[in-house]
């Protein structure tokens, strides 16, 4: 499945997941970037690729991956990517993948083209400086037998909004379901999470506060009036001690909840 030279950490840990395909599936179409850009949340610059996840090969890439990396040339292989990875940060990005297959599972297999996993990172930049990135991977394909073959992963810089990992991992439902399950790793440092004064419908709110959008779009989408939307978001300022939505979001990713 993987050269010596080509083999990253992560192959291990993904192998326990029960739906991943072991053998090589060479050819793979784009996935629908229409369905994927409208669940993204990238409030910076930002790059995507797409990963053939029983060879960890890469295509499609988004063009700002050389200028925010500093490459010359696309990387074929995510252990290209992972080496950009800040040598600190492995351990977590492992225990990160671990944590979001166990959580999969115990959701049930049959729901993994719906869940995206997001979680924070450091990675070397074309400045030669490590910053923070927020990586998010949603599953796009897979196989007749329901064996996963392929994802997309996003990443975007979120080192101008704050440069402090929350140390934990954010699965969201997509599409058709509605699950928010955030998980804090006990084997990092840990800051005090704000989330955990608010209600569930005030980190849904929150949630789609932060994908940018406006009070009415969020009460067409969680069957609200304008009015209570108000409310809620006049209530998450306060318990959260935001001045604004722009304080809000670096509280929002320092906390872990985006």
């Amino acid at each position: 499945m993987e050269t010596p030279d080509k083999k990253h950490p992560l192959l291990e840990v993904w192998k326990t997941y029960p739906r991943m395909r072991k053998e090589g599936k060479k050819f793979l179409n784009t996935p629908p970037i229409e369905r994927i850009i409208g669940e993204m949340f990238a409030i910076g610059e930002f790059y995507y690729y797409v990963m053939n996840l029983t060879t960890s090969t890469l295509s499609h890439h988004h063009e700002n991956i050389l200028k925010l990396h500093g490459l010359e040339k696309y990387p074929e292989n995510l252990k290209e990517v992972i080496d950009l990875t800040h040598p600190d940060d492995i351990p977590f990005v492992i225990q990160a993948e671990q944590t979001a297959i166990q959580k999969m599972i115990e959701i049930g297999l049959e729901h993994q083209l719906y869940l995206k996993i997001s979680y924070c990172f450091r990675m070397k930049t074309s400045k030669n400086t490590y910053e923070l990135f927020h990586h998010q991977s949603i599953h796009t394909m897979e196989d007749e037998d329901g064996q996963l073959v392929q994802s997309i992963n996003i990443h975007t810089n979120i080192n101008h909004i704050t440069k402090q990992n929350p140390n934990t991992v954010l699965i969201c439902g997509i599409g058709p379901r509605n699950d928010f399950h955030q998980i804090k790793l006990q084997n990092f440092n840990q800051n005090p999470l704000f989330s955990e004064n608010l209600t569930k419908r005030e980190i849904e709110v929150l949630a789609l506060i932060a994908k940018g959008y406006s009070g009415r779009e969020i009460a067409r989408i969680l069957i609200l009036s304008e009015h209570t939307v108000r409310t809620h978001r006049k209530n998450i300022l306060k318990k959260t001690n935001s001045r604004n939505s722009k304080e809000l979001l670096k509280k929002a990713f320092e906390a872990g909840v985006v």
